[in-house]
């Protein structure tokens, strides 16, 4: 069995990379779920959406890139939290507005719960509103 931390980081680099659901479900319970309380992702309720999500952020981020800061296994409650920056410029099509060229650095963190060696549930947490803000879309 995969160790929890060797599985978290396999996945948050596939969903990072805009790998979506297609790749992300190795890593996966196939009903996970996720969480988040940001403005953007109030409606998303399962990792498949989410991963699909960032997956369409891509396109419409196209040089979207992290610089994870910190990664934290608790044994004891079966969890890895992952810290990261996000750094993108909104230049592709397809977003809540035309290519805006601005550019934004957003803190996050996910938190994934894991039964076994598979996650069940993630958790993001993420100030959306200022994200939003520096790249034209608020």
């Amino acid at each position: 069995m995969a160790s929890i931390t060797s599985v978290a980081e396999a996945f948050f680099a596939a969903c990072e990379t805009g790998k979506g659901w297609e790749e992300c479900r190795a890593y996966c319970t196939p009903n996970a779920s996720f969480s988040a309380q940001a403005e953007p992702l109030l409606d998303v309720k399962t990792l498949a959406q989410y991963t699909d999500w960032m997956k369409g952020m891509m396109t419409v981020l196209p040089d979207g890139r992290y610089d994870v800061k910190s990664f934290a296994t608790d044994a004891v409650r079966n969890s890895v939290a992952a810290y990261a920056v996000f750094h993108a410029t909104h230049t592709g099509e397809g977003g809540p507005v035309p290519p805006t060229g601005r550019h934004t650095s957003t803190d996050y963190v996910y938190v994934m719960q894991f039964e076994g060696d598979k996650i069940v549930h993630l958790t993001k947490i993420w100030h959306a509103g200022l994200a939003m803000k520096e790249l034209g879309w608020s």
